[in-house]
């Protein structure tokens, strides 16, 4: 994270002959939303006085107490690679605020912060390495992306296989022009599904650079003439595309997940965070699932978790540790997709950890063995629940975990409910081609 001054950003902006600046802020379902300023207009944005209509921001604010106010913050100033080099643009991350200088109970980045600050008053740290997949599909003669892919290739394979090996190594070279750390890229298990693994930081960075990297990954890739998309299962019969989130607590710069004399290796703080994670997940899903579309990646045979479990040694489950020990230690939650918001999701995943740490929540059992090839009536002596399994069912077992409400916050809470209610009729409603094609010649 830079440490930037004010007078640091006005330097930097003349300096690199910036002629427009993005004071960028993310919905609460995740959507990246911004207003360009000029140069000239730079002061007026660092003196936090840049207005915009909250009512036709979904689920904001009503007219009739509309404005809102943008606070960027100095350390996210970042360049835009892909723009000219005479009058660049700019942008940075902006919280959002009410015009009586109070935060916006309704800024997805507020909810994340407050959760961080709670966690801080502990004495923990929250770092988070997220691993990112998504699809890069043709598309047509007009330029509108289609779900058609012309490659075939598989988990790790390599160009020419590869169709799409150029976009991902431009992607990779301009996020680290951003100022993000890229661990891994590489192709994913389904045609055209990539993955891209960023380095573990400060969960409020990470939120950051998920939203840097995703508008990132679809800037590159139309510029290679495809579409990049987060849409957690765009085609049947392959795997969908998840974000799982590797997390661990810190304190004094020393991992508290480690216990080199536990056989697990993980220490109480772990276990503990783990069956904090355990409890709310259901209540959680809506948060790191949040669309229709989620439910069809989370289906057994496809590589995505359908079971509430924990494991060390196998892919299974919904948790599982990764091998790695020592400063690595580390719980790595597979449900999350790439369509989550991240600042809504890093925030409940902390803040039931927490709960499990602060409340000494003991998971179950580890299962170490193949949950899919268990019959159900295994998985119910082993007290093995299901995720789940649409997105109404999710938002059901929201509204029921007054804890996940509360990390929400009120507005949030109301708000993201009667909206996800909202998109779960609206498909009840809709029909689909499946059901023409099943039904029509037959009835």
């Amino acid at each position: 994270m830079k440490d930037y001054t004010r007078d640091d950003i006005v330097r930097l902006v003349k300096e690199e002959d910036v002629e427009f600046i993005r004071l960028q802020f993310t919905d609460m379902f995740g959507q990246l939303k911004n207003i360009a300023i000029t140069a000239n207009q730079l002061d007026k944005a660092l003196d936090n006085k840049c207005m915009f209509d909250g009512s036709s921001i979904d689920g904001f604010v009503g007219i009739e107490e509309s404005d809102m106010y943008l606070h960027p913050d100095f350390s996210t100033l970042e360049i835009f690679p892909w723009r000219p080099q005479q009058g660049k643009v700019a942008r940075m991350i902006c919280d959002v605020y009410r015009p009586d200088g109070m935060p916006f109970e309704g800024d997805p980045r507020q909810v994340l912060k407050r959760a961080i600050k709670e966690a801080r008053d502990l004495g923990y740290t929250f770092q988070v390495g997220p691993e990112c997949e998504f699809f890069l599909f043709d598309t047509d003669e007009n330029a509108m992306p289609t779900t058609n892919t012309h490659e075939q290739a598989g988990y790790f394979d390599i160009g020419p296989l590869d169709g799409g090996e150029n976009a991902r190594r431009e992607i990779v070279m301009t996020l680290e022009d951003m100022g993000l750390i890229i661990e891994a890229s590489h192709h994913e298990s389904a045609p055209a599904q990539h993955e891209i693994d960023l380095r573990y930081d400060e969960a409020l960075a990470v939120a950051d650079n998920i939203m840097t990297f995703k508008l990132a990954v679809r800037t590159i890739a139309k510029r290679h003439g495809l579409h990049a998309t987060f849409m957690p299962k765009p085609r049947f019969g392959v795997n969908g595309s998840g974000m799982h989130i590797n997390m661990s607590l810190h304190r004094d710069g020393s991992n508290l997940f480690e216990d080199s004399s536990d056989a697990q290796g993980l220490s109480k703080e772990a276990y503990y965070f783990i069956g904090g994670i355990m409890r709310h997940i259901k209540g959680m899903a809506a948060v790191t699932n949040q669309l229709v579309n989620s439910y069809k990646r989370l289906v057994p045979g496809y590589d995505a978790p359908v079971y509430i479990a924990w494991s060390t040694t196998n892919r299974s489950p919904l948790i599982r540790i990764p091998a790695e020990r020592g400063g690595s230690t580390r719980i790595e939650l597979r449900s999350p997709d790439s369509a989550a918001n991240p600042y809504l999701m890093l925030a409940v995943c902390l803040k039931a950890g927490l709960d499990g740490i602060v409340n000494q929540i003991e998971p179950p059992e580890s299962v170490d063995c193949n949950i899919y090839t268990m019959t159900e009536a295994e998985r119910r002596r082993l007290g093995i629940e299901n995720l789940p399994g649409t997105l109404i069912e999710a938002v059901e077992e929201l509204k029921k975990d007054a804890f996940i409400l509360d990390v929400l916050g009120k507005h949030v809470a109301e708000k993201y409910i009667a909206a996800k209610e909202q998109e779960w009729q609206q498909y009840r409603a809709h029909v689909s081609e499946w059901e023409i094609q099943q039904y029509l010649y037959r009835y």
